[in-house]
């Protein structure tokens, strides 16, 4: 199984979802580093430069049709339907 990561000092933070591996697993990682470029963190980053990235991270959630499920899900937990209070005309009799 490749998957895709970005290391965070001494964390490596996966960029997919893994279901088919347990909380809690021992696993064996194999680096392999995707450009041949060195990696220098850069603090101040022009617009374009930030877009770049962006763009980089995008396409990250290809392919993943699940994720279609999950944000309708986390939407109707966050704006849950409360329905509209109406007064009754018949409450004064």
């Amino acid at each position: 199984m490749k998957i895709r990561g970005i290391k965070r000092g001494q964390t490596i933070e996966l960029l997919e979802q893994i279901h088919s591996i347990p909380d809690g697993a021992e696993i064996i990682v194999n680096l392999e580093l995707t450009s041949t470029e060195p990696v220098v963190a850069k603090l101040d980053l022009t617009d374009e430069e930030r877009l770049a990235k962006l763009n980089k991270l995008f396409g990250v959630w290809q392919d993943q049709p699940e994720l279609i499920h999950i944000f309708a899900e986390i939407d109707q937990q966050r704006h849950p339907y409360q329905g509209r209070v109406i007064d009754s005309i018949d409450k004064n009799r």
